[in-house]
């Protein structure tokens, strides 16, 4: 995947907010890896902020809804994953000062 596609498919990631927090994924440090293959099957490979959140399927659906729109992906998977577990120091400096969390 180019790095422009990347890009592309990081920014509409931005707009996925997690509803607890009201921070996007990419900036609370819960995308891990995106991969995208010839047959157009992005696989987002991420985790949550806590295992058993009860907003995992609310927020898959919105990755979906997220790439939709990108002619590239044909189909959309979500592989969420523990480990490595999600921590603060995942977050981007922005998800943290808006958060209230020091650096």
């Amino acid at each position: 995947m180019d790095e422009a596609l990347q890009e592309n498919i990081i920014g509409a990631l931005e707009n996925v907010i997690d509803p607890e927090l009201g921070i996007d994924i990419v900036n609370l440090g819960l995308i891990y890896h995106i991969d995208l293959n010839e047959e157009g099957l992005c696989t987002v490979t991420m985790t949550l902020t806590a295992m058993g959140c009860p907003l995992g399927a609310h927020i898959e659906a919105d990755i979906k809804r997220a790439l939709a729109d990108i002619p590239e992906i044909k189909e959309v998977e979500t592989n969420i994953v523990w480990n490595p577990p999600w921590g603060k120091d995942k977050m981007s400096r922005y998800a943290k000062i808006a958060l209230g969390i020091p650096d």
